[in-house]
């Protein structure tokens, strides 16, 4: 189901100078034990960005799964980015979660941040529901324009594959503008609020019980704490070095 979008991702990363970088050992592929389900990992090391992930979960006709986040530059205070796409084969059920995950929920950063996500949620009527997020703070790390659908087939075919394409040039669009222009908040807030991302993610992301019920707990554990949310261990207030 979602083949084409990381081939998408993984083009648009390396177009953009994206070279492999290490996932830690035995996170980078685990197959269930029942041989009937395999998650593989990516890490990239991309200019403009201190760490881009990438996760792939195919559990057959029962689930697939496709995940990313990029975390900028600590000296850049753009958005992250977030993707987060589930098909449920049995029920032929779509969630999709495209957004530009704010670091601050100011108005002023909205207004320097957002324009193209704004234009872009505004061509996707498909994508704009009104649904409540069920395990996060919609109000914290989402914007008011994120690419948001508990759908069916019609849009996992229609309207997502034409969004996800937009969506990944949108936010190359907003790294250029990036460099154009100098960071409004400092570096080492920055990387505060990254961990504090982390931390948060961690408490709340419920892709680790779905990722322990597939491949263990143990394995999940150390999934989320080592890849998916590494800063999570840390303190918000420790220094850069």
């Amino acid at each position: 189901m979602f083949d084409p979008f990381l081939q998408e991702l993984h083009t648009s990363i390396k177009a953009h100078g994206g070279k492999p970088a290490s996932v830690p050992n035995g996170l980078e592929l685990c197959v269930s034990q029942k041989g009937n389900s395999m998650i593989r990992s990516w890490l990239w090391n991309v200019p403009g960005f201190r760490r881009w992930r990438v996760t792939r979960l195919d559990a057959g006709k029962s689930l697939q799964v496709l995940n990313s986040v990029a975390y900028p530059d600590y000296n850049n205070d753009q958005p992250l980015m977030g993707i987060d796409l589930l098909w449920f084969g049995s029920r032929s059920k779509l969630v999709a979660v495209l957004d530009f995950q704010p670091l601050v929920q100011d108005q002023s950063y909205f207004e320097r941040h957002f324009q193209g996500l704004k234009v872009l949620q505004s061509r996707f009527p498909e994508l704009r529901s009104q649904e409540t997020m069920r395990s996060f703070d919609p109000h914290l790390y989402f914007s008011p324009w994120l690419l948001f659908c508990r759908g069916g087939i019609d849009q996992a075919k229609g309207a997502l594959p034409i969004a996800f394409n937009d969506f990944i040039k949108s936010y190359w669009d907003l790294q250029d503008l990036a460099i154009q222009r100098p960071s409004l908040i400092p570096s080492l807030e920055v990387r505060r609020l990254h961990i504090a991302y982390d931390i948060y993610s961690s408490r709340k992301d419920p892709a680790h019980g779905l990722f322990a019920s597939y491949f263990g707990k143990s394995w999940a554990d150390r999934f989320l704490k080592e890849f998916l949310f590494p800063d999570s261990y840390r303190d918000e207030s420790s220094p850069l070095i």
